[in-house]
C-alpha cells in the first residue's frame, strides 16, 4: 500500500502538552463495526466483559535523552598541540545491545564517526560504528546498574517529538510520562496507552471478572521516525526487546479457550503478543526482539481489542490500527475525533477499537 493512504489532516492545536487530570477523565472514542461512541476512559470497564483478559505492558521509561559534547583531535598539521575540537550533540537512546553498549539516535549524526568521543556531563562514551538505518553504537564507559544509575543522573525524560518542540521537559514529565505498571527500566517512549490508567480505573476492571497480565516491551526511539518509503512494503522497522512469560502465555492461552478476549492496552503489548503467536493462535513464551510491521491485510493471532491513542498521520502506528479496525472505519474515526476536539498522541485522549471480522 501507499504510504500517503495513511494521511490525514490534523490541527496542530489538537496535540495534547499536559495529560487529562486524573487520568481516567481522558476521552474515549469506542470504534466497533464502523459504529463511533463518544465516552471517557472511567467508562472502560462498561465494555469489558468477566473473562476478558487485560494485557498492558509493564515497561518503565528511562530518561533517555543525553545531551554532550563530541571531542576529537584537531587533525590540522601544524594546530595547537593537544587542542580537542568539540561539538554540542544529543542522543536518544534506542536499544541496549549490551551492559554497556546502546544504539542511539544521534544529532548532528553527519558530525559523528567511528572513534568519537562523547562526554554526557559525568559520562562517557565511544562511538564504535554507524549504521545505513541512521543509529550509531555507543560503548560507555560504565557497564550495567552503574550506567543505569549515570544515565538517571544526567538524562532527561526523552519527550516526543511533536511535545517537545512546544515545551521543554519538566519534572512534572518525570512522572505524568510513566504508567501505573511501569516496573522494568529500558524504554525510551512511554506505552502512552497505559498513561491512562489509574488504580480506581484498575480495581473497576478487576471487579468485573477481567484479568490483568503484563508483559514486557522496551518501546525504541524508532517509535517516533516517520516513514520515509513511499510504498509501506519498504519500510524497515527498527527492532524492540520484549519479552512473555510462560505464565502469562498460559494464561492468556486459557482465557481464548473459554471464550474470553484479549484486550491489549496499546500497541506495543499488541505487537509483542502478536510476535509470540503461533499462525495457529496459540501464544507462545517469547524473550528477545520483535520488528513486526503491520499493515492491512494481516491477520492477527491474538488480540481481540484494542485501547490505544490518536497516533500520526502516515505513523506505522495508525498503520496498525488501520489494520486492526479497517482503514475506512479509522480515517471515519480520526476525522470525527479532529472534528469533536479529541486531543492527540502521547498525552491525548484514547480509543477502543474492536477488531474488524476476518473475510
Amino acid at each position: 500500500m501507499k504510504t500517503a493512504d495513511f494521511d490525514f489532516d490534523l490541527p496542530e492545536d489538537r496535540i495534547a502538552l499536559r495529560p487529562a487530570e486524573p487520568r481516567d477523565s481522558a476521552r474515549l472514542l469506542v470504534v466497533r463495526d464502523g459504529d463511533l461512541a463518544d465516552h471517557v476512559i472511567s467508562d472502560l470497564p462498561d465494555f469489558l466483559r468477566p473473562g476478558d483478559a487485560l494485557v498492558f505492558n509493564d515497561t518503565r521509561v528511562i530518561p533517555a535523552r543525553l545531551s554532550g559534547v563530541r571531542e576529537r583531535p584537531n587533525p590540522v598539521v601544524g594546530g595547537p598541540e593537544g587542542e580537542t575540537l568539540t561539538v554540542e550533540v544529543e542522543a536518544t537512546l534506542h536499544h541496549r545491545d549490551a551492559p554497556d553498549v546502546w544504539s542511539a539516535f544521534m544529532k548532528p549524526g553527519k558530525r559523528i564517526k567511528p572513534g568519537d568521543r562523547i562526554v554526557f556531563q559525568t559520562l562517557s562514551a565511544t562511538v564504535e560504528a554507524k549504521h545505513d538505518d541512521g543509529l550509531i553504537t555507543l560503548r560507555f564507559d560504565l557497564t550495567g546498574p552503574a550506567l543505569d544509575d549515570a544515565i538517571r543522573d544526567v538524562g532527561v525524560m526523552p519527550l516526543p517529538p511533536y511535545i517537545a518542540a512546544k515545551r521543554p521537559e519538566d519534572d512534572r514529565d518525570r512522572s505524568d510520562y510513566q504508567t501505573v505498571f511501569a516496573e522494568h527500566d529500558g524504554s525510551v517512549a512511554a506505552p502512552t496507552a497505559g498513561l491512562h490508567f489509574t488504580p480506581r480505573l484498575l480495581d473497576a476492571i478487576r471487579a468485573k471478572g477481567v484479568t490483568a497480565h503484563a508483559v514486557t516491551l522496551h518501546v525504541g526511539a524508532g517509535t517516533f521516525l516517520p516513514v520515509k518509503a513511499d510504498d509501506t512494503s519498504e519500510h524497515k522497522m527498527h527492532s524492540e526487546w520484549g519479552e512473555v512469560s510462560p505464565e502469562t502465555a498460559a494464561a492468556l492461552n486459557a482465557v481464548h479457550a473459554a471464550g474470553g478476549r484479549i484486550v491489549c492496552v496499546g500497541t506495543t503489548s499488541l505487537r509483542l503478543l502478536e510476535s509470540a503467536t503461533t499462525p495457529e493462535g496459540e501464544i507462545r513464551p517469547f524473550h528477545g526482539d520483535t520488528a513486526i510491521f503491520i499493515t492491512p491485510g494481516y491477520r492477527f493471532r491474538a488480540a481481540d481489542v484494542l485501547m490505544t491513542n490518536f497516533h500520526l498521520p502516515k505513523s506505522t502506528l495508525f498503520m496498525l490500527v488501520s489494520a486492526f479496525a479497517g482503514l475506512d472505519a479509522m480515517k471515519a474515526a480520526y476525522a470525527h475525533a479532529v472534528a469533536d476536539g479529541y486531543r492527540f498522541y502521547s498525552y491525548g485522549d484514547g480509543s477502543l477499537l474492536h477488531r474488524q471480522p476476518l473475510t
